[in-house]
């Protein structure tokens, strides 16, 4: 009998797989634990289903249905993600999800690179993908395991970080005037991102300061601006401060304020050029992390180079230095 009566309880002792196999001892305080424990141990070594699970037929295109449901429509990202998924689905042919592998995937992966898109971009399809395979497997809705988990994210190289001098953005500010000229002005005197400066409402500008509502990473942030800049904000009488903002416009006067920037960065570079003049002026890594919302110090770290006083020791220290 595997249940024996013991001076403190109960005893299970059981061998489920016969007197050659693994031995189970638990003791335990009442008899209808014991027995419990013994029907679990017993269910745990008989059932050999997960052994040979049954593929997986459903085609890729339903469980990204089953995500956005579920999880994607919930994500402040899920519009994005959303369309990443789809684009996924599209270029491999609208697959069954048994026909998803290792080799599959990376096969993917060139047919998108001989395409000319950037191993960077391609990280980001496939991460969108393996998350939401890791969203249905803890939400039980697929129940094998994730495809993409063997698959390594391609190597990616840092690109060059453009920014304006401060002539090209007086430069800049010459040759854009309304609600444009404010906009720039804003990104180049806060840090912000384009997206946050479009849902800027009057509300979030009171006593010198601008409050981001929800930014990238779901956070506020309230970066302080000078009393001249709260003052033409507030003369704005629309509830959303710049609505019918020119995108195009703007982006054209940049490129031709600053024609020689890296490719692809576009108004981010307003961003980029409050962090970069913040740090040349002698502004502190950490205040820059809080201006810009960064959930992480390494994200702020790219501008640390252009600090007035970064690596001088190099000059100090080195072998060779005078003494």
């Amino acid at each position: 009998m595997s249940i024996k009566s013991i001076k403190e309880g109960y005893l299970v002792d059981i061998r489920p797989n016969g007197v050659k196999g693994k031995r189970f001892r638990k003791k335990f305080a009442i008899k209808s634990e014991a027995i419990q424990y013994e029907k679990w141990i017993l269910s745990q070594y008989h059932n050999k289903e997960w052994l040979n699970p049954p593929s997986d037929r459903r085609k890729l295109s339903e469980l990204i249905e089953l995500w956005w449901k579920y999880y994607g429509q919930l994500m402040k990202s899920g519009r994005s993600a959303l369309l990443k998924l789809k684009r996924i689905d599209k270029d491999m042919g609208y697959p069954t999800i048994n026909r998803l592998d290792a080799r599959s995937i990376s096969d993917y992966r060139i047919v998108r690179i001989e395409k000319g898109i950037k191993p960077k971009t391609i990280n980001r399809e496939l991460s969108a993908l393996s998350g939401m395979f890791i969203s249905l497997i803890e939400s039980g809705h697929f129940n094998q395991a994730n495809p993409i988990r063997e698959v390594s994210a391609l190597k990616t190289f840092e690109h060059e970080m453009g920014y304006l001098t401060k002539e090209q953005c007086l430069l800049l500010i010459e040759n854009l005037k309304g609600l444009e000229l404010l906009a720039v002005k804003l990104c180049l005197n806060t840090g912000a991102r384009w997206g946050e400066v479009l849902s800027l409402t009057g509300n979030q500008v009171r006593n010198g300061k601008a409050t981001f509502v929800n930014g990238k990473n779901g956070r506020n942030r309230t970066v302080p601006i000078s009393q001249n800049l709260e003052g033409e904000l507030c003369d704005i009488k629309e509830m959303k401060l710049f609505n019918g903002v020119s995108y195009d416009n703007i982006r054209k006067n940049i490129q031709k304020v600053a024609p020689n920037l890296p490719k692809g960065q576009a108004l981010h570079v307003l961003r980029h050029t409050f962090a970069s003049h913040f740090i040349m002026n002698g502004g502190n890594i950490l205040t820059l992390q809080k201006l810009l919302g960064h959930s992480s110090i390494q994200q702020t770290m790219k501008y640390a180079h252009l600090a007035p006083d970064y690596l001088l020791d190099a000059i100090r220290l080195n072998p060779l230095a005078e003494k």
